[in-house]
């Protein structure tokens, strides 16, 4: 009897194997039908030009001998809080003046703390919540370019090559101080950031009131004078004055994102327009790690600087969890129509591959970036001497906090990364959280989409995540939408060119920036 069920269990077991391996691949077969059809029938945005022609510029010599003469004044921040040379701010505050003589004599303007610069064009309906676009005045050091003659005259209103300016530092094709016409581009520190936006705005509000355009609300524009230094004396004191005023702004417009040129996102045959909806917040954390000091000759077994390195080794190889946030599942579903087929099977169904998408994403500095608090290990100090065992090895460390993170999360994982060594954790440099986020469904979003179709009717508008830290962050006490953007269109070299050398910006960027935020000044309520 015992031989018999033997014999019935061999003949019938791959039988049952049999049955449980089809029914397996059955329900595989089903399960890659269910991700083809839902990835087919995603409602992925389809992106729809206008079917009007872009704006094409207009020549305006004017416009640029402006900025170009406004590139000249070297109003440089530097140190950590905003303690720098002011004779340039000083000079600049003038130049403006000089500039553009119907602004200053049509709207209410005042400066705060002595150098931020406030417009107020007055519109028709005081009721109606104003409008506030910003900009700031200083730039970054040129780097090794100090050498040029910063009062160097170079420019000129043709296409022919500038003469070269005499000891311009490696690297820099004209001074970085020179506002250099030449090429169709206008060079030097601060076009791209953020010189080439305040002057925009400036020649828009100047022809808003030269045409007699009187808008139906106030129009506010806003320039901070420290913003690469922490905006504590310019943008914070504007946005605490505004606070005071009662202000509450239904725009606010800062710089953030760009046009990233066709090619620029992979598998997008088109130009992107990156508006940032939200900025990550900032930690800087100093450790200090405490170990046996002594001479390098009886060294102990483990030593400060090595305990350091198994820390940091740790931050790097643990770090905090990837995780796709609303706004860039937003992003995701607004560019991934024209990605290939295995991209939007990911993105259309993140309910099952979003391990995946986010294994990919992960494996790039840049996307990275935008799904996780990043670390980045910038500093370290230790002994003076190549025989001496130092007693105590610091180190900073880096965090950008992606919306849904918070300051308390990374303090957390810190502790974690220090369990069992003797540290002392101090946060160094400007904490904050990461801001909140502005949605898409709102009228001032909608601007940007239609000032974009202005100048470029096939580029795909999308929201984004800004890495990078703006002024618009201290803005928002007085409003709730919030938008960092300029509307330039630059390709990969030019978007390094920004802290960099060689910094430049293309007159047709600068004109078609002054045509799209005079778009916005004139029909924001039509």
């Amino acid at each position: 009897m015992n031989y018999e069920k033997g014999f019935v269990y061999l003949f019938t077991k791959p039988i049952i194997m049999k049955k449980i391996l089809l029914l397996l691949l059955a329900v595989l077969v089903i399960l890659v039908i269910f991700l083809i059809i839902r990835t087919l029938t995603y409602p992925f945005k389809k992106n729809e030009a206008s079917v009007e022609k872009a704006w094409n510029p207009v020549r305006n010599d004017i416009a640029v001998q402006h900025l170009s003469g406004g590139i000249r004044i070297p109003t440089v921040s530097t140190g950590e809080l905003g303690d720098f040379d002011y004779a340039p701010f000083e000079k600049f505050k003038n130049y403006l003046k000089e500039s553009y003589p119907l602004v200053y004599q049509n709207t209410e303007n005042y400066e705060i703390n002595t150098y931020a610069l406030v417009f107020k064009i007055k519109g028709k309906n005081s009721s109606l919540a104003p409008i506030l676009f910003l900009s700031h005045i200083d730039v970054v050091p040129p780097g090794d370019a100090d050498v040029v003659n910063k009062n160097e005259n170079v420019s000129q209103l043709n296409d022919k090559p500038a003469p070269r300016v005499s000891k311009v530092a490696k690297d820099w094709e004209y001074g970085p101080f020179s506002g250099a016409i030449a090429n169709g581009k206008i060079y030097g520190r601060g076009t791209l950031d953020m010189k080439g936006m305040l002057f925009s705005l400036m020649e828009s509000a100047n022809n808003i009131i030269e045409n007699k355009i009187i808008p139906e609300r106030d129009i506010y524009l806003a320039f901070g004078f420290d913003e690469e230094v922490g905006g504590k004396k310019g943008a914070t004191q504007i946005a605490a004055h505004f606070n005071k005023l009662g202000l509450k702004f239904d725009a606010v417009y800062d710089e953030g994102g760009l046009i990233l040129e066709k090619g620029n996102v992979a598998g997008i045959n088109n130009d992107v327009a990156v508006v940032g909806c939200a900025e990550k917040g900032f930690l800087s954390a100093k450790i200090k790690v405490k170990g046996l000091g002594g001479h390098s000759s009886m060294p102990p077994t483990e030593s400060a600087i090595g305990k350091a390195a198994i820390i940091m080794q740790r931050l790097e190889k643990n770090q905090m969890k990837p995780m796709i946030t609303p706004s860039m599942q937003e992003f995701f579903n607004n560019i991934g129509g024209g990605m290939p087929f295995v991209n939007r099977m990911a993105i259309a169904n993140t309910w099952l591959l979003k391990p995946v998408l986010l294994s990919q994403l992960t494996k790039n500095n840049t996307t990275n970036a935008l799904v996780r608090t990043t670390t980045a290990l910038t500093m370290m100090k230790g002994s003076d001497g190549t025989n001496v065992l130092s007693p105590e090895v610091e180190f900073v460390v880096n965090f950008r906090l992606l919306p849904g993170n918070t300051v308390k999360d990374v303090k957390q994982h810190i502790a974690k990364a220090t369990d069992g060594f003797d540290v002392e954790v101090e946060e160094i440099d400007n904490t904050r959280e990461a801001s909140a986020v502005s949605s898409t469904n709102t009228r001032a979003y909608k601007m940007i989409q239609e000032g974009v179709k202005q100048i470029y009717p096939e580029a795909v508008v999308t929201p984004y995540l800004t890495v990078g830290g703006t002024d618009a962050y201290k803005y928002q006490r007085v409003s709730d939408h919030i938008y960092r953007f300029m509307p330039i269109k630059i390709n990969g070299f030019e978007q390094q060119s920004i802290h960099s050398t060689n910094e430049y910006i293309s007159i047709e960027n600068y004109l078609r920036m002054i045509h799209y935020f005079e778009f916005i000044m004139k029909n924001y309520d039509k």
